[in-house]
């Protein structure tokens, strides 16, 4: 299994439109992809800045170039990403996952990405 990151960042009056805009393009296109196993998006403050990471699973390396082309180290974007993003990695960066040790539960206490998400407790 192979896991694919990739890192931009939003303002923060951007970041749930941001989201929804990730979840209808590069999210649903993961996820129609063969071979993609799920995708996990996470965000965090960072300075004046909202952080997006998207780390999505994948079956193989051949998956990912199904989903991203010939040089899966390329990150794609979208129409309408340069409107949203401040900041972009133009790379992804794949890692072999050679562990895992979850909860079962654990991906169930996550919002789905028709959702919106609620600041964490400590926050609200």
């Amino acid at each position: 299994m192979i896991m694919r990151t990739w890192r931009g960042a939003v303002r923060p009056e951007d970041a749930d439109r941001y989201l929804d805009h990730q979840s209808g393009t590069g999210v649903r296109e993961y996820r129609a992809t063969p071979g993609n196993l799920g995708v996990l998006v996470l965000r965090r403050p960072a300075g004046d800045l909202v952080e997006v990471t998207t780390v999505s699973l994948w079956e193989s390396m051949e998956a990912i170039r199904a989903f991203a082309g010939d040089d899966p180290a390329v990150a794609r974007f979208y129409p309408g990403d340069d409107e949203l993003l401040a900041e972009k990695d133009l790379h992804a960066d794949h890692f072999e996952v050679v562990s895992t040790d979850l909860d079962p539960g654990v991906l169930a206490q996550t919002r789905s990405t028709s959702a919106k998400a609620a600041p964490p407790a400590s926050e609200a």
